[in-house]
């Protein structure tokens, strides 16, 4: 017995000894027979792909040393990539994101000249700095056809090595217009021959459509001088685009409004310096002021930072511009244009502007100038960038400043993904003619686009949210650039998985640099597989995830579904009681529902107007206020205003075909029978003609902002929506808005408006400031006075008394485009103001 167990831990030594060696031996056999028989093989092995290639990125970018008797910049170039030239494009497609994204962004501007006539198709010119192996100019391919949109495309490097490979691309593609030129960036001009007007066949200096830069700009030692000859390079209505590398703090352009949006373009300080770093050991220089001087060289058009979260979160930029300079007289005088459409002044030709100015001072009138138009007359004279809002194809989006506190207070988030205000009623009420001048709160913009097609000369939308106006301006651009089947999906199902390749290829000339920033870094909402969409993002999403988790969980689904199916409001009433119980339970209400933070965080409903709530049910019920609420009042007051909310609109309105604010909340999508207005076919086919946006600017700041930079007189009608309830009725700003109103507001103009309250306590300012009220709707228990029967009542305030407008003068109104035609200066310090 001993002998066997002493013997025992020896023979499992030795089984597991001989299970070793006959794996290694396996192993041996195994490596021999694989080099054999790749020996065998007649055809060479091809060390330029699969882990060859990646074993030679990773040598020639780690561990291979630089050489350092290398004479100059072409010298350092060969270094690094005459070993991996050939595995170049196989190991950078990962590395190198944003190269697809920001050519189908200036293939979109260059596509949208030729729509508008400004270019013609197969006659651009097309110079790619840094082209390297040819990969931008075969990935174009893409999004537009290159041997036919380009008559001449120019891949310019200095690398020997690469351009060698780009010479054996285009050989193999057979694209004859396509010359590579080993040549350094800051010395190349165009050949003669493409200097001569294909029109005429004058000589020109006009220059290239359109000229590129992916991931070259951070390899080049002496930028300067290759930015500052790219202008002399393309056309005065080419673009540049560029790609590449960066890292910077937001401090660095916090007081830049010349950038296009500063969303996402802060790196922490870990990673600028680890970035930095890492990228130095292969000579690729990632400091701000590269794209800092790029940016002050040209307008910017479009401006996107993103984060390669393959390799762990690489920070970088894509950049599309054009010429800056807009200081001649056709460049004042848009801009002159533009302040008149902004504020609703007359135009003021360059002419006759100054005389006019005179004849105002005469008077005694103010003129009248907007944010946009002072910022410009600074940064002109400044010698910096207009604001990019004057270089966009449309310009519906005002100049603001993102980076204010009263704008990312809302943390890159709307609160409404639809409206909830009935535009039917608002159409009966105001019966919107053609020379109506319309000031409007955005929301989500449904209402907007309601209003517009009626035709008015103007609607002004504002919203100091600006997130609600980027959702406002990708409904505007979808029915500018995609057909009705597209923008159903958008908006109608609220999904869409083609929506990053629209929001590239087919939006972007029609948005916004910030808006285009935004909806970039949101494609999710549209694409991601999970949740209903965009009618589930937004503040608005708590409420309805909520009332779609109890539905389940207390297995309503199926009562829903036929609730939204129904086809008369008798069937419609008997399947409400099943819903209701759930949904109206006093409990819920209490513990949920009635508090502040589910009234502002999910429904919207702020403060001061969920107390205009509680008085009511005071008011309504005999309550002294001084009561302490220790019955829980506030919450009382809340569930019986969401019953007087429900119960009529149940009752009342058909959900399946008629009601689709409900429908929406219920379903997570309109259906074909139930949507709103602008989401008709016959709507599209109107607001998708030419010009149907052609009157619409849009405001991101407070409307007291806004009106006082309209000019007197010239609105029409003003609608607030709930707006003046958010005031503290012991505060001065809603008098101070209602005497704003008066200003703006011709004789007879029309101010629509909707409370929480029956009677609301604002409604004597207007009274007190030329205005006669009227309410036009009331909404008592169990009565419902529209669709939506959110609002406790609907008042109409009609302008009857001019009222003095003050003589005080702002300082910045004397601000003026002629101040600029002395010779520019560093500073504003001599600007008159």
């Amino acid at each position: 017995m001993s002998s066997s167990s002493a013997a025992g831990p020896f023979l499992g030594r030795i089984d597991w000894l001989h299970v070793y060696i006959a794996a290694s031996a396996f192993l041996v056999c195994a490596l021999v027979a694989v080099v054999m028989m790749l020996s065998s093989q007649k055809r060479k092995i091809d060390y330029n792909s699969g882990v060859f290639s990646y074993l030679k990125f990773i040598y020639a970018s780690f561990l291979k040393p630089h050489e350092k008797h290398g004479n100059g910049q072409q010298d350092a170039l060969e270094s690094f990539y005459k070993t991996q030239a050939g595995v170049y494009d196989a190991t950078r497609k990962r590395l190198l994101r944003g190269r697809e994204d920001m050519l189908g962004l200036v293939a979109a501007q260059l596509k949208h000249k030729v729509e508008t006539k400004e270019l013609k198709a197969g006659k651009a010119v097309w110079v790619d700095i840094g082209g390297g192996t040819g990969y931008n100019i075969e990935a174009m391919s893409a999004f537009v056809s290159v041997p036919e949109f380009f008559s001449h495309v120019y891949l310019v490097d200095f690398s020997p090595s690469l351009c060698e490979v780009a010479r054996q691309r285009f050989e193999r593609l057979g694209w004859k217009n396509v010359r590579v030129v080993c040549q350094d960036a800051r010395s190349f001009r165009l050949p003669e021959e493409d200097k001569i007007d294909p029109r005429n066949g004058n000589i020109t200096t006009t220059g290239a459509d359109l000229a590129t830069m992916s991931y070259s700009l951070s390899m080049i030692p002496d930028y300067y001088s290759v930015i500052d000859a790219l202008p002399s390079l393309i056309k005065p209505s080419g673009f540049i685009g560029v790609c590449d590398f960066y890292v910077q703090s937001i401090v660095d352009v916090s007081s830049r409004n010349y950038i296009g949006g500063a969303f996402n373009r802060h790196v922490n300080w870990l990673g600028r310096a680890f970035w930095r770093a890492w990228f130095d050991a292969d000579r690729v220089s990632l400091e701000a002021a590269r794209r800092d001087y790029l940016e002050y060289r040209f307008g910017t058009v479009i401006s996107a930072s993103e984060r390669n979260y393959l390799l762990g979160g690489i920070p970088y930029y894509i950049f599309v511009g054009c010429q800056k300079d807009s200081t001649t007289h056709s460049g004042r005088d848009a801009i002159e244009k533009l302040n008149a459409s902004f504020t609703e002044s007359p135009y003021l030709s360059p002419a006759n502007h100054r005389k006019q100015i005179d004849s105002a001072v005469e008077n005694s009138t103010q003129e009248v100038k907007s944010k946009a138009y002072e910022t410009a007359v600074i940064n002109l004279s400044s010698n910096l960038p207009l604001p990019s809002s004057f270089y966009q194809n449309h310009h519906h989006r005002i100049f603001y400043d993102d980076l204010l506190p009263k704008h990312t207070q809302f943390g890159n988030e709307y609160i409404y993904a639809f409206n909830w205000e009935d535009p039917r009623v608002d159409h009966r009420l105001l019966d919107i003619k053609r020379d109506d001048v319309i000031l409007a709160i955005t929301s989500a913009g449904d209402n907007i686009l309601d209003y517009l097609q009626k035709s008015p000369r103007r609607v002004h939308a504002v919203d100091l949210n600006p997130n609600q106006n980027h959702l406002l301006e990708l409904k505007v651009a979808s029915f500018m650039a995609l057909g009705h089947r597209d923008v159903w999906k958008i908006f109608g199902e609220g999904k869409h998985s083609d929506f990053r390749q629209l929001l590239i290829s087919r939006l972007s000339p029609h948005l916004s640099s910030q808006a285009f920033q935004y909806w970039l870094e949101h494609t999710h909402v549209f694409t991601s597989s999970s949740g209903k969409g965009l009618y589930e993002t937004g503040g608005s999403r708590h409420a309805i995830k909520m009332v779609r988790y109890l539905f389940k969980t207390f297995g309503l689904t199926k009562a829903v579904q036929e609730l939204c199916e129904a086809q008369t409001l008798v069937e419609q009433r008997k399947i409400w009681p099943r819903i209701r119980s759930v949904l109206m339970s006093k409990p819920l209400h209490w513990a949920v529902v009635g508090t502040e933070w589910f009234a502002w965080k999910a429904a919207g409903v702020p403060r001061n107007q969920r107390n205009m709530i509680i008085d009511d049910y005071y008011k309504r019920h005999g309550l002294n206020k001084d009561m302490k609420q220790t019955n829980d009042v506030s919450g009382q007051s809340i569930w019986e205003y969401v019953v007087d909310t429900l119960d009529p609109a149940v009752q009342e309105t058909l959900i399946s075909n008629d009601n689709y604010f409900y429908f929406l909340c219920l379903q997570g999508q309109f259906s074909r029978r139930c949507h709103p207005a602008y989401l008709s076919p016959k709507s599209h086919v109107k607001l998708s003609s030419p010009g149907a946006f052609d009157g619409l600017r849009i405001h991101t700041d407070e409307i007291n902002e806004v009106i006082k930079r309209i000019t007197p007189r010239s609105l029409t009608i003003a609608v607030i929506m709930d707006s003046m309830d958010w005031f503290d009725p012991e505060g001065s700003e809603a008098s101070a808005q209602a005497q704003k109103l008066n200003h703006a507001l011709k004789m007879d103009g029309r101010i629509l408006l909707r409370s929480a309250s029956i009677e609301p306590w604002y409604i004597r300012h207007f009274e007190q400031n030329g205005f006669s009220a009227r309410r036009v709707g009331a909404r008592f228990p169990g009565t419902c006075i529209d669709r939506v029967n959110m609002y406790a009542s609907t008042w109409i305030c009609t302008k009857t008394e001019e009222l003095e407008r003050p003589t005080s003068s702002r300082a910045m109104s004397a601000l003026s485009l002629d101040n600029i035609a002395a010779p520019k200066r560093n500073s504003v310090e001599h600007l008159e103001i």
